[in-house]
């Protein structure tokens, strides 16, 4: 009897993982990535089936319509731009990013680099406190610490004063948000919601998580970037003390598109449109910047086309700072080629993990590309977090993308696109400043790690799929 029940739980077991590798095999976004799971799910169902549940499913064609329709209705396709090039010329070279994404530069904002976390927060409490008509805020993580609580205390005088205050935060990412923090925001008519592909099933669905990071406030003054709502973007939580990240504060009318980036989220979640007002048209800047929102509900890979794109049109110098350097096929070409034109490419990454599987994988990969010709550097005094890519002498992005599978295909990422060459030379001064903190990575960092080692990167480097 016993064997009877356990030879036919064997074959509904495999039953299911040909049903779900059928599935991956149809909904899959790489060929590597179908291959790994329908391998895996037909072969070894009892070890893959349940992480597929959590790993591979994709169910939010929901909002892949409302994304579509939204692109339709604002008439703001490729072609709407194709057809109505940016005003600066030096906007023209990276015209293919904004027909990609179907937005726009925006000429004349106003930018300031916010290095780590005291001067973003600083910022960002004072504009928010400044708030007269709204606030909408979304983060990744929210902690209920000092910081969470800071954030939260400006958030209720605001609403207290009559502003209406938005919060979306991520399901996953804030998994450990307690129910009385939302709940202390709700009782002061804060209105605040958790994102999710799919609401039943939320905490099932690790992939496809909204990584962005956005404050918008009246519409006029926004902000992007790296940090989420917690003491260790302060620096306050060793052993990754002190925390290196950067953030932007914007203002000017591409502001505008941080908020209906925003506002297409809020409206997947509660069906309703957040408050809005009409941006300035420009700022009192100099800099044209493009609000570039990625995610798995474009029709392309546009998170990793949009950092291919860049370093193709790099002609002296790419700076890219990164948490994880998990390149796919065609980023990690993109730089190798790049380095064969002679342009300066430097990686600069963390030397202290603080996810060890991405760590190995990386610390692979940067072995790899400096066989291949670049230049990579481990950040010494803390963790290092920042998202920034500096190419030329005229571009600078900064906002939430890693340079990882996750941020390529796999999250919902935001991030400004600015070019002006006094802009740049900001961001060339920090990162400079950041690569005096750092020691260069040789040969040896891989030649001299212990067999278990290199045989554990290895390893790590098999799921850089979903890393």
């Amino acid at each position: 009897m016993t064997a009877t029940l356990l030879a036919t739980a064997a074959l509904l077991l495999h039953l299911a993982g040909a049903a779900a590798a059928l599935h991956a095999l149809m909904r899959t976004r790489t060929a590597p990535g179908a291959v790994a799971w329908v391998l895996g799910l037909l072969l070894l169902p009892y070890v893959t089936l349940v992480p597929y549940l959590f790993l591979g499913r994709a169910h939010f064609m929901g909002y892949v319509n409302m994304h579509e329709r939204r692109r339709l209705g604002m008439g703001s396709g490729a072609r709407a731009v194709l057809a109505n090039p940016p005003e600066d010329p030096d906007c023209a070279r990276l015209g293919a990013i904004a027909a990609m994404l179907g937005v726009r530069f925006h000429r004349g904002q106003r930018l300031r680099l916010l290095v780590d976390g005291e001067a973003t927060f600083a910022a960002l409490f004072e504009a928010i406190r400044a708030a007269e008509h709204y606030v909408l805020v979304q983060f990744f993580i929210i902690h209920d610490d000092a910081t969470g609580r800071a954030l939260q205390r400006v958030l209720l005088e605001r609403a207290a004063a009559g502003v209406t205050v938005c919060v979306l935060y991520d399901g996953v990412g804030s998994h450990d948000l307690p129910r009385s923090y939302v709940a202390a925001l709700r009782a002061g008519g804060v209105v605040v919601h958790s994102f999710a592909t799919r609401a039943w099933s939320n905490r099932l669905q690790v992939n496809f998580r909204n990584h962005r990071k956005i404050v918008v406030v009246d519409g006029w003054c926004g902000f992007v970037g790296g940090l989420n709502a917690g003491d260790e973007y302060l620096g306050r939580k060793p052993p990754l003390a002190p925390w290196r990240d950067t953030h932007l504060e914007i203002q000017g009318s591409a502001v505008a598109d941080l908020e209906r980036c925003f506002g297409e989220d809020w409206r997947w979640i509660t069906g309703s449109d957040p408050p809005s007002r009409a941006a300035p048209e420009r700022g009192c800047g100099s800099v044209s910047t493009l609000i570039a929102a990625t995610g798995p509900a474009d029709r392309q890979e546009s998170g990793s086309l949009f950092f291919v794109e860049l370093i193709n049109r790099a002609r002296s110098r790419i700076w890219l700072a990164t948490p994880y350097f998990v390149p796919d096929h065609a980023t990690g070409a993109a730089l190798r080629l790049a380095v064969c034109r002679g342009v300066d490419v430097r990686i600069l990454l963390p030397s202290r993990p603080d996810h060890h599987t991405v760590f190995l994988s990386s610390s692979l990969h940067a072995f790899l590309a400096v066989r291949a010709g670049l230049r990579v550097f481990r950040y010494l005094p803390g963790f290092m977090h920042q998202k920034v890519l500096l190419v030329d002498d005229d571009v600078a992005v900064v906002g939430s993308m890693n340079f990882d599978s996750r941020s390529f295909r796999l999250n919902f990422e935001a991030a400004a696109l600015n070019v002006d060459r006094g802009f740049a030379a900001e961001v060339a001064a920090m990162l400079a400043r950041d690569f005096a903190n750092a020691r260069e990575v040789g040969d040896h960092e891989y030649a001299d790690a212990p067999f278990a080692r290199k045989v554990l990167m290895h390893v790590a480097r098999l799921f850089d799929p979903i890393l």
